[in-house]
């Protein structure tokens, strides 16, 4: 699985837990680590990514 595939299936499954009411954050990593198999610092790596996505764009709409 290539870096960027990996990535996006990652910040999914992050974006599914918090959908569904999930808030502590290491229960997220948690629960993303079993269910993908993938090794906790990449999880940590794509959340760190994802928030500074995040923040990007709420500065954007912030006038």
């Amino acid at each position: 699985m290539n870096r960027t595939n990996q990535s996006t299936i990652i910040k999914e499954a992050i974006n599914f837990y918090l959908d569904n009411g999930v808030t502590d954050k290491q229960d997220i990593y948690t629960k993303v680590v079993d269910q993908l198999g993938v090794p906790r610092p990449t999880v940590r790596r794509v959340a760190r990514e994802l928030r500074t996505e995040l923040l990007q764009k709420i500065a954007l709409l912030n006038p």
